[in-house]
């Protein structure tokens, strides 16, 4: 408890956290707002789904933010006194990936729940109640995505250790890669299937339950991924987990 404390104080000491925040809250929700105010009255109408179209603009900022609750340790030296005074490196690290993990997971349930409020708000018509476990799954599951996918920014700046090169690969990857991966003549689908955040949009949307009025889609295209919505959350954690042992390895025998 002692060393999540320490790594709580000095991820709040720093403003970098509070402005990923509240970008994180204002990119989401302003983007359910854009989305689900202009759907139409007929179809395609606002679904829950729908008020959750947003929710991939604020996983790359947490990811941003994770990233730099490592990286500017690195930067400025203090990751050096941080291991001088704790000695065993891994339960350092880990201390820092659980407090990153929780409070991507407080942000993204605010900023999921309140694009779904939102959503509400300015359709108070469409079918928006969270009347099925697919529906909560696709909205609370955001706090969850986010949460892993701050743990696997950590990992990425343990690794790399500079600001820049590991905010622009996760940027380039979360937002660019998996999609250009589907281009590669016959087996880009293939890959695409089980890349980790096309997973991690399986667990969210599933079959597209929660993506549809009256049967007819009228949200962003369904997941490609051939696992159930369990095996999806399982396997998109797996491949977090699986990086962070990596770095923390890494950083064990690596000069701080």
């Amino acid at each position: 408890m002692t060393l999540l404390a320490v790594e709580r104080i000095k991820l709040f000491t720093t403003r970098s956290p509070w402005w990923c925040a509240l970008v994180t809250l204002v990119l989401t929700i302003g983007f359910s707002a854009l989305i689900v105010g202009n759907s139409g009255d007929g179809e395609p109408s606002a679904t829950v789904a729908s008020t959750q179209f947003g929710y991939g603009f604020g996983t790359a900022v947490i990811m941003v933010l994770a990233a730099l609750s490592v990286t500017t340790e690195y930067r400025f030296g203090t990751m050096r006194t941080t291991f001088q005074a704790i000695p065993r490196r891994g339960r350092a690290l880990l201390s820092k990936a659980v407090v990153v993990a929780l409070l991507g997971l407080v942000i993204g349930e605010v900023s999921a729940f309140g694009s779904w409020a939102v959503g509400i708000l300015l359709k108070p018509e469409a079918e928006l109640a969270l009347n099925s476990a697919a529906d909560w799954v696709n909205v609370a599951g955001v706090g969850v995505v986010y949460a892993l996918a701050a743990v696997l920014a950590v990992a990425v700046g343990i690794l790399l250790r500079h600001s820049a090169g590991a905010i622009a690969l996760l940027l380039i990857y979360a937002l660019a890669v998996e999609g250009l991966v589907q281009l590669i003549p016959g087996i880009g689908n293939d890959i695409h299937q089980w890349m980790p955040f096309n997973v991690a949009e399986k667990f969210l949307s599933g079959d597209g339950a929660s993506n549809a009025v009256d049967g007819i889609a009228a949200g962003a295209p369904l997941s490609d991924s051939p696992l159930s919505q369990a095996w999806a959350l399982a396997y998109f954690a797996g491949v977090v987990l699986v990086l962070l042992a990596v770095a923390i390895g890494v950083a064990k025998k690596r000069d701080a």
